[in-house]
Parts: C-alpha cells; sequence; structure tokens
C-alpha cells in the first residue's frame, strides 16, 4: 500500500501510510505541525502512528530553517542496534533462564546505572565536549558516564531472537539516557520562552522552534547531535557485554564474528538532502530508509520484530516505521489486562511475568504484520526474527 493525502487544510499536505483513519485529536496535531511555515514539501506519517507531544509519534517532519525540539522529542537519539550471530537456535536449548539472569545483572535497567565504568566507555572521545554541553549540566557528567552501557525504562528492551532460518539475533533498544533527556528538556523549555516574548501564535505551545543562524539554534544542534551518539554508544556498550554473555553461555566465552550488524536512531533529526534541497528531518518515531540502508523493526515482546533494508521512497523522506506503534496508554493496558493475559501472550519467551511489565502486553500494541504490510513500498525485509528471550527496562 502507497499513501494516502489527508483532507485537511494546511500549506503543506499530510501523506499518511496508516492503514486506519487518525482520531480527532491525531488529526488535529498532525494539522498543527503541517500548518507551520517551514514545513518543506509535506509531512509524512508511519504506519504505526499515534499521539505524541507536539508532534504525532512516527511522523517524518522536514523543515527548512529551522527545527522544533519537542517533536524530536525528549529521548534524543532513541534507537534500535542487532547482530545476527553465527549460533543455530539448537544451542541455546536449556540455557535461557541462565541467559536472561546474567544479563539482567550485568545491564542495569530502569532508574539503575553501572557500579563500575569500564574502559570502552571512560575513553569515549566525546566526553572531551562535554563541558560545552548547554550551561548547568556541567555536574551530570559522572552520572552520564555511570549510565552509558544501562538500558533505562518503559518500552525499552533487550532480546535474544531467532529468525525463520534458525539463526540467533541479538537485539536491543535504549536512548540516550538521563543526559539526553535533560538536554532535551532544557531546550524545549528555551524554544518555549522566545516563542512567548517573540509573540509567536503557535497551534500548540509544544511546537516552539529554533530558526537557523541563532545562538539557540546552534546551541540545541550541537547538543542534540552529541546526544544521538552517546545513544549509540551506549547501544554499542551494552550490546558488548549483552554477546558476551550469549558467547559464554554457547561458544565457551569464545568471541564470535557477527554476520550482520545494525545500529539505528528512530528519534532524532539530521541534515539531508531530499527533493534537491537541504533540509532539516525530524524523525519522531521512523526510520531511515535510504536505499540499502539496514534498519529494525520491532514487534511487542510478544511478537515478531524485522530486519528491513530501505527502499528509498522519496515520499516518505526516505523513511520507515520504528515498531508495531501503541494501540492504547499505559495506563489503558494495566486497566485492561490482568497479569493472566501477559503470561498468556509471552507464552514461549523467558521474560518477567509481574505486573510491573503489564503496561507493555503485547496486546497493548498493534498488530506488526499490519504495520509491515502497509510500508512494503518503504522496505523489504531481510529477516523475520521471533523472541525466545525479553529484558525489559
Amino acid at each position: 500500500m502507497a499513501y494516502e493525502k489527508l483532507e485537511i487544510a494546511t500549506d503543506a499536505p499530510v501523506l499518511s501510510w496508516a492503514n486506519h483513519p487518525l482520531k480527532e485529536d491525531e488529526t488535529k496535531m498532525a494539522k498543527n505541525v503541517a500548518s507551520l511555515p517551514f514545513v518543506f514539501k509535506h509531512v509524512a506519517l508511519m504506519p504505526d502512528v499515534h499521539l505524541g507531544k507536539g508532534a504525532l509519534v512516527g511522523s517524518v517532519i522536514a523543515t527548512k530553517e529551522a527545527v522544533i525540539p519537542a517533536a524530536v522529542g525528549v529521548d534524543l537519539g532513541c534507537g534500535m542496534s542487532a547482530i545476527k550471530t553465527p549460533f543455530t537456535a539448537e544451542k541455546l536449548e536449556g540455557k535461557l533462564k541462565k541467559i536472561r539472569l546474567d544479563i539482567e545483572a550485568a545491564i542495569p535497567t530502569g532508574f539503575n546505572e553501572n557500579q563500575e565504568v569500564e574502559k570502552t566507555v571512560t575513553n569515549w572521545q566525546k566526553w572531551q565536549e562535554f563541558k560545552d554541553l548547554h550551561p548547568g549540566v556541567q555536574d551530570l557528567e559522572n552520572k552520564a558516564l555511570r549510565q552509558m552501557g544501562s538500558l533505562g525504562g518503559g518500552n525499552h528492551f533487550i532480546e535474544v531472537c531467532v529468525d525463520t532460518e534458525n539463526q540467533v539475533w541479538l537485539m536491543l533498544h535504549s536512548g540516550s539516557r538521563g543526559i539526553g533527556n535533560i538536554l532535551a528538556q532544557r531546550h524545549i523549555s528555551t524554544a518555549k520562552e522566545l516563542a512567548k516574548m517573540a509573540e509567536i501564535n503557535l497551534p500548540d505551545p509544544d511546537l516552539a522552534y529554533f530558526v537557523a543562524n541563532t545562538p539557540e539554534f546552534a546551541a540545541y544542534w550541537h547538543d542534540l547531535q552529541w546526544a544521538q551518539h552517546y545513544a549509540k554508544m551506549n547501544r554499542d556498550v551494552m550490546m558488548a557485554r549483552f554477546k558476551r554473555i550469549v558467547e559464554k553461555h554457547i561458544a565457551g566465552g569464545k568471541a564470535t564474528k557477527p554476520l550482520l550488524e545494525v545500529n539505528c536512531h528512530h528519534n532524532y533529526a539530521e541534515k539531508e538532502v531530499h527533493f534537491g534541497e537541504e533540509v532539516y528531518v525530524t524523525r519522531k518515531g521512523a526510520v531511515r530508509a535510504e536505499t540499502e540502508d539496514y534498519g529494525i523493526i520491532p514487534g511487542s515482546m510478544g511478537a515478531k520484530s524485522y530486519i528491513v533494508k530501505g527502499k528509498g521512497c522519496t515520499d516518505s523522506f526516505c523513511s520507515c516505521s520504528h515498531g508495531a506503534g501503541r494501540l492504547m496508554s499505559r495506563n489503558k493496558a494495566k486497566n485492561t489486562y490482568t497479569l493472566d493475559d501477559l503470561i498468556k501472550q509471552t507464552e514461549g519467551v523467558e521474560c518477567r511475568k509481574d505486573e510491573d511489565v503489564l503496561d507493555e502486553i503485547p496486546g497493548a500494541y498493534k498488530p506488526i504484520e499490519q504495520v509491515m504490510a502497509n510500508q512494503a513500498d518503504l522496505v523489504e525485509v531481510v529477516a523475520t526474527l521471533k523472541q525466545v528471550i525479553c529484558v525489559k527496562g
């Protein structure tokens, strides 16, 4: 299925790859973004689109000479990492629980952080730039050091998966942790203050923006790029630990070479060329899918996930969805489902099955197969994965 052009009166059209009509509040959010004067060409909505803050999660917004910090969000550089291992599924037999417990012991989740900081982390080149980040965050360097190589909470996860050819994959989802969140909040607050002072009439205060070639824009762009590098490095550090754990259990600790490695952001902004012009592209819950780009589209903790290759669809600004997308809020999921439902829906997956992860129940997410069918023109499937271990943040 290709896109549908939404019937809303805005200067920039809204193209949607979703297979369902948007709800009233979602349509309003799309309209608000598309009405901004600096939006380039159109707004593209991915198949997993749902309510966000300021802009819809699952939207791709190209802009000229401006960027909206709240549209990028607060988990700067959040994304996915996956490696295809040389192991087959048989090697995992009888070891799933031990592997899960080792992952939980080695990689801090939720608000926890590392007690010891490894050399890979302390040697990271970008620490030199910490002093140049937003004033007021300099005292957080130690915290940022200890959080690198930690998962965080919410929908962040670590999974051991098996593909349809019986090959074992390692996959994880995380971002820039506390430091990315604080940087984002500071800049969002500055953008709102500027809009107020300039008496800019915005359809939503969360759409306050920075204009290119201003000190505020330069400061935000610098911090954003730094946080995106931090997020990628955070995933690399966790993946290295994760890989060593799996190798300990199924290869006697012998290091192996991955058959494929993918590491991609899905909450970020970059400068790119589209339709022959240089623009700022914000992907809020979307993955870059240029021709030959590898991407990761996970389902819920009881569904399939996909490794994909981009088709370079220009209308989507060379993007695709970043997952299944939530069907219901966390609170609604907790009020709708029971612990028995969770146990049933995660059958065959070695994972926690308690009320603290009830908001991540598979039923709270859209069916991933439908999401994939809707973006056949955006990506081709390289591998279809099913998790056998899931560690939630």
